[in-house]
């Protein structure tokens, strides 16, 4: 597979999943958050039609409960015989309006004494099985079956005199009322029922009375199973289509405790879910046109950054190839072009870099010859030493002669000292690490130190920041290290000069800094001062900060070179408080 190919289809990994993963999970939490607010609307509906349905029963109800308690009632023991009743029947019909289809005052016979349609007056009403009872504060109320549009509402009139039955009153109510209730909130997609405790339809709205559905019809199919939620169903009488069956039963008002009746509201299914089925499409149109992008771009920056690619990989086996070296690839945009160009340089400097690990290995093995070296010098410089001291001892040596025996001596001795410290950087101990207080090892050393810096007037202070100074350390090497790095400065500084050692706390690790006021270091240098051979001070050799720095590194540590807040240099350097030993 060619980079190309593997960039493309590693970008529309990359930029189509994720575009799909938040297309689908914003689809979800949008189609979830519009079906809550459906579901809650159809819900809402249901229970407003439930109030609705309650508060116009409830005020029939009361009408006829109050009415039986008025005096005019009492006419009715006297058949009515001036009419007052029949003018207030009359009278309270008008006033509702179209509420009522008849008013009617009956004797205990069921005969109509007095009526709001005089017509009616002389009459029997038949007396038929309650539908439904009800007792309020004012008294029992017993409603009749629904009979040619009219829903009869009776309650017993009792003598404000004798406390005996006079008979009833019945209050017609117009049952196009509760349906015209119905079909306010019903539509061509949306239906509403009413149904009792049984599951028997109360009253139904137009598109359902238009298939059949009548009072006291078998609704059972409708029924929910717990009302006051919402419902799918698809196999309900009079409306086989997938609907959603929001639900509300009657909880009364006030102290009418209702007939617990349950409203229903009937939603299609598919008009309710319109609005999440679009919003499905207009995800699937922006993911659609996501991908195109997506793809086209995805092509565009894979070969963008493949031709440079290509042409790099071309160079390098070119490269590989005996012969003059190929010209350098065409440079690519931002990074890739950087690439090209390091690798470029990186290809011109590996010649530059094997000649430096040439010179590196004749440097390993001159180590070695100057450690061989350094050996063998230290017999025979014995052996001068000795004999410069014998000659010495002799009696006729002239005073010239006794002079040059002492510089003989004395330039043995410092050739001794040079080749002893040849053979310490040659031979390097590991550490053998135990647990000791860094602090207490710097007060040591500067005590070993302090008769030379008090010869010398340098002042040599030490602040011991560190709470926690324990750490695995080779004592005897890391006091190796501080003589090494404050003699250096003892050497350098002139009378007057100051030395600050300081030790501080870190995470995991002990940091301990050496400075001085003397001439520094210079930039340029303080990358090299550490490397073998290399010196600044007159009459030094370059090899004490090279073992510094081997010391430091073999305990997990290490030394850098830096500008003193004093003004001159600064050694600062830091050991782990532990390092795990290996097997």
């Amino acid at each position: 597979m060619t980079i190309r190919r593997l960039l493309l289809g590693a970008f529309l990994l990359v930029g189509l999943l994720p575009a799909i993963g938040l297309t689908l999970l914003a689809f979800g939490q949008t189609r979830t958050a519009m079906l809550g607010e459906i579901e809650q609307s159809v819900q809402r509906s249901a229970s407003a039609l439930s109030d609705d349905v309650d508060r116009q029963l409830y005020e029939r109800l009361l009408n006829a409960t109050t009415w039986s308690h008025l005096e005019v009632m009492e006419d009715l023991r006297l058949d009515d015989v001036d009419k007052r009743l029949s003018n207030f029947l009359a009278e309270m019909k008008r006033r509702y309006g179209s509420v009522y289809r008849d008013l009617l005052a009956i004797d205990a016979q069921g005969r109509i004494v007095a009526s709001s349609d005089p017509q009616r007056i002389g009459q029997t009403l038949a007396p038929v099985p309650p539908w439904f009872t009800t007792t309020l504060p004012g008294g029992a109320v017993q409603i009749d079956p629904v009979r040619d549009g009219r829903l009869p509402i009776r309650t017993t009139l009792i003598s404000q005199f004798t406390d005996a039955a006079l008979g009833e009153l019945v209050l017609e109510l117009d049952w196009r009322l509760l349906e015209n209730a119905l079909d306010a909130v019903s539509d061509s997609t949306r239906q509403a029922l009413v149904i009792d405790a049984q599951g028997r339809v109360i009253v139904a709205s137009a598109a359902l009375r238009e298939r059949g559905a009548r009072p006291r019809d078998d609704a059972r199919g409708w029924q929910p199973q717990q009302p006051g939620t919402i419902e799918r169903r698809s196999d309900g009488p009079w409306l086989p289509q997938p609907v959603l069956v929001g639900s509300s039963r009657s909880d009364g008002i006030g102290r009418f405790e209702g007939l617990g009746w349950t409203s229903l509201l009937l939603q299609s299914r598919d008009v309710a879910l319109a609005p999440v089925t679009r919003m499905g499409w207009i995800f699937a149109g922006m993911l659609a046109a996501t991908a195109i992008v997506t793809i086209l771009a995805s092509s565009w920056v894979a070969g963008l950054i493949a031709r440079p690619v290509i042409a790099l990989t071309q160079f390098t086996r070119l490269y590989m190839q005996p012969g003059p070296p190929p010209p350098a690839p065409p440079r690519g945009p931002g990074e890739i072009g950087e690439l090209n160009d390091s690798f470029v340089r990186l290809v011109e400097a590996l010649q530059r870099s094997q000649a430096t690990l040439t010179q590196a290995s004749k440097l390993a093995a001159l180590g070695e010859i100057t450690a061989l070296m350094a050996h063998e010098v230290r017999t025979p410089l014995g052996i001068l030493r000795s004999s410069a001291q014998m000659l010495k001892l002799e009696p006729v040596l002239t005073p010239e002669g006794s002079e040059l025996v002492g510089i003989i001596e004395s330039e043995t001795e410092r050739l001794n000292r040079l080749v002893g410290s040849m053979l310490d950087s040659a031979r390097t101990r590991a550490p053998i690490r135990r647990p000791d207080d860094l602090n207490d090892i710097i007060r040591h050393s500067l005590t070993l130190l302090a008769a030379q810096s008090r010869d010398r007037g340098i002042r040599v202070d030490f602040t011991a920041e560190a709470k926690r100074p324990m750490l695995d350390c080779d004592s005897e090497q890391i006091s190796q290290v501080l003589l090494n790095l404050v003699m250096n400065a003892l050497q350098l500084l002139p009378r007057g000069g100051h030395v600050q050692v300081q030790t501080r706390d870190d995470d995991t690790r002990l940091i301990v800094e050496v400075a001085d006021d003397g001439p520094g270091i210079a930039a340029e240098d303080r990358s090299r001062i550490f490397e073998p051979f290399v010196f600044k001070r007159e009459g030094g050799i370059g090899l004490g900060l090279a073992v510094v720095r081997q010391i430091l590194r073999q305990h997990g540590g290490d030394i850098v070179a830096d500008a003193s807040p004093l003004g001159g240099a600064l050694f600062r350097f830091w050991l782990p408080r532990s390092l795990p030993e290996i097997a």
